[in-house]
């Protein structure tokens, strides 16, 4: 006969509560190791150990999925923006705002999906929201007039948020290079210009979106450029 014991009871872990939160989760640690097309409400449900009808209770459908993802990133963003060391916009807003773009950008550098999901969300998201009017304040502590910060949100784009969308955008670095090679190989005399730009750019950048350049700088140069004549035009106007 096998006698339980209080030591017996004492081990067993506590199972954790499903909850919209934990699902949520859940769905950004399964779509950051396996890809956004792997979150499906079974795949999801497996994650976190559940049947499927179980999630229903905590989200609708998968678009409430989608939603709530955008939840959890942005709310990550609005963490890391929050803890950023930056001069004060009123002493010099570029470095304030390139500060605070460029810890959104990574929060989105470890989640590379989540840039898809947003866009393709119908309403905005009060983080969204709240995100830019922080912007806006930047703008307005530097010297912009409501009229110059909304052009300039305009000019930013997504890129205030520390994503932007490429021209190019390979599956991977990998195959970006296979498809650059082959086209220096193939097209050199049809397309000059561009195989003589690949063939002074192309390097390996495996952690990169764009495989045959780094991304990182390209964002951080086109960022400066953008921070670089809106200060002129702010100072043109002031």
């Amino acid at each position: 006969m096998t006698l339980w014991t209080d030591a017996d009871e004492s081990t067993e872990q506590p199972r954790v509560p499903l909850s919209r939160r934990r699902v949520l989760r859940a769905a950004v640690g399964l779509a950051d190791r396996d890809g956004l097309d792997a979150l499906t409400m079974r795949r999801l449900a497996q994650e976190v150990g559940v049947e499927a009808m179980s999630l229903y209770h905590h989200v609708a459908n998968k678009e409430a999925v989608f939603d709530g993802v955008v939840e959890v990133i942005l709310g990550e963003i609005m963490a890391a923006v929050d803890g950023v060391e930056a001069p004060s916009p009123e002493e010099d807003w570029q470095a304030a705002l390139r500060a605070r773009i460029l810890a959104a950008r990574e929060v989105f550098l470890r989640h590379r999906w989540a840039p898809q999901v947003l866009e393709t969300r119908t309403t905005t998201s009060p983080f969204v929201i709240a995100y830019f009017d922080h912007v806006i304040a930047i703008l307005r502590a530097g010297g912009f007039s409501f009229d110059l910060a909304h052009r300039a949100l305009h000019v930013l784009g997504s890129r205030a948020l520390g994503f932007a969308q490429e021209l190019f955008q390979p599956d991977s670095g990998q195959n970006a290079n296979a498809e650059a090679a082959a086209m220096m190989e193939q097209m050199a005399d049809r397309f000059p210009n561009i195989v003589g730009m690949l063939a002074d750019a192309i390097h390996d950048d495996p952690d990169g979106t764009l495989g045959f350049c780094d991304d990182q700088f390209e964002f951080e140069f086109a960022l400066d450029l953008i921070l670089e004549g809106l200060e002129r035009r702010r100072a043109a106007t002031a």
